[in-house]
């Protein structure tokens, strides 16, 4: 957001934690597995607020690079590819352009097109409601079912966003992940409540989920990949070696 990595709470305040450069090198050298990063500026979703960022982050990091935050075409997307990016992420594009991701893996395969889905539990209507627009905009669409069809459209992954954890770092959302992974053939890739690595043992073990994303785990505090995955390891819990 306006150039500055920053870790918000359920999609709402948030907290500056430094250069989104300086950031990417430490997790460089802390053997990091891949680099998510989504523009979640409110008012400006230009994707020309994300070139600048990927030309600097691909000159100190040697690691898959996947970005998103308001792609709305297939131009923007080979912008971001031919800039140095390895995947690109569709949230609320398709909700409005189902077709874009079609397109996107049509020209650069599957494994570049990443649909990202946010979604926060209804008490109400007990089920898990989905958004788009920064977590502003309710979707009238069945969890399960927009998995599908982003599978059907030619997503190479899912990234699964977890509003009501987002930043509180209590855990992830263990129920909405096992749903996402039932419905599944893709690579799921889960986000929102790690505080701790015994948060990340949890979600592989009870849900043999793909992969996880941290963000305030590896923020605030001493914590970081390697000792992350050292830990992890201790319970036969494989990593790929980079």
């Amino acid at each position: 957001m306006n150039g500055r990595l920053v870790k918000t709470t359920r999609f709402d305040s948030y907290r500056d934690v430094g250069d989104p450069v300086a950031s990417s090198k430490v997790y460089n050298s802390q053997y990091a597995d891949e680099l998510v990063f989504l523009n979640i500026n409110r008012t400006e979703r230009a994707v020309s607020t994300l070139l600048d960022l990927i030309e600097k982050v691909s000159a100190v990091c040697f690691m898959p690079l996947t970005f998103g935050g308001g792609l709305k075409s297939l131009a923007e997307a080979e912008q971001l590819i031919k800039n140095g990016a390895d995947k690109v992420v569709v949230n609320s594009s398709s909700f409005e352009n189902p077709g874009l991701i079609t397109e996107i893996a049509g020209k650069f395969g599957s494994q570049a097109a990443v649909a990202s889905i946010d979604a926060r539990w209804s008490e109400a209507q007990h089920r898990y409601v989905l958004a788009s627009d920064c977590g502003r905009k309710p979707e009238a669409v069945d969890l399960q079912a927009h998995v599908a069809d982003l599978q059907a459209r030619g997503a190479g992954e899912i990234f699964i966003n977890s509003i009501d954890r987002d930043g509180t770092m209590e855990g992830y959302d263990l129920r909405l992940i096992q749903l996402v992974m039932a419905a599944s053939k893709v690579p799921v890739i889960a986000c929102g409540g790690a505080g701790t690595y015994a948060h990340m043992k949890e979600a592989f073990v009870e849900t043999d989920v793909s992969a996880l994303a941290c963000g305030s785990l590896f923020n605030f505090g001493d914590s970081n990949p390697i000792r992350a995955k050292a830990f992890l390891t201790n319970y036969n819990l494989p990593f790929k070696r980079v």
